[in-house]
């Protein structure tokens, strides 16, 4: 049972993998015994593997056609990123008085390494950096569902794009730059209203590069201000 389980999370980590990295795109065939093979174990613990991806949305699957690569929800995730752009905007701005001096360091570290990216990039390092980053930023936030709804965009989000800038790697430059600006809010105390405000532009501007990219006739449809 350990041995099969095992086996299930080398597969589940293998096919994840090249699903989130674009190997296998959306409407790739995944076929059971293709993957064994590759992998040098039988189907059981593969079949498993795609049982927890299609639990998770990464896979779909079709008695007439078998597993495939779910095909991505362009909806989904632009409802997504409006909402982390709110609730996180929220939540920055809850927590921007009760940040240290050593909270503030600890978030200007992380965007110098995102800086340092730059020249090689990475998008699924940076894009796990600046997660860091707005970790670092809310919390002290007070109000624990804040985080809890933060956290769950967050995931969502992953399982919808490995990283938006791996599609708009032009924009992780001015998302650096933008750090700094709410970093800058935070340390003279802005008022709260436009830290909240300079937050929730972030995110926006993302999605907007995004949309500008893949949908330019919808770019216009995101207005937060």
């Amino acid at each position: 049972m350990t041995t099969t389980t095992s086996k299930s999370q080398v597969a589940y980590h293998w096919i994840k993998k090249r699903i989130t990295g674009h190997v296998y795109t959306p409407g790739y065939r995944l076929v059971l015994g293709t993957i064994a093979g590759e992998l040098d174990m039988s189907v059981v613990p593969v079949r498993e593997a795609i049982r927890q991806l299609e639990a998770e949305g990464l896979v779909q699957f079709s008695h007439n056609v078998g597993a495939r690569v779910a095909m991505v929800d362009d909806s989904q995730y632009r409802d997504s990123m409006e909402a982390l752009s709110i609730l996180e905007g929220s939540a920055t701005a809850l927590a921007a008085r009760a940040l240290t001096p050593d909270d503030l360091r600890a978030a200007q570290a992380i965007n110098a390494q995102m800086i340092e990216t730059l020249d090689h990039f990475d998008p699924s390092a940076f894009t796990a950096l600046n997660q860091q980053f707005h970790a670092a930023l809310i919390g002290p936030c007070p109000n624990p569902r804040l985080h809890e709804l933060v956290n769950a965009e967050w995931a969502r989000l992953g399982r919808l794009r490995d990283s938006t800038f791996s599609y708009v790697p032009g924009r992780a430059r001015e998302s650096v730059r933008e750090h700094e600006n709410i970093m800058a809010l935070i340390s003279q105390s802005a008022p709260l209203d436009d830290i909240e405000r300079a937050a929730r532009q972030h995110h926006s501007a993302t999605l907007d590069a995004y949309l500008q990219h893949e949908h330019p006739d919808e770019a216009s449809r995101l207005r937060i201000l």
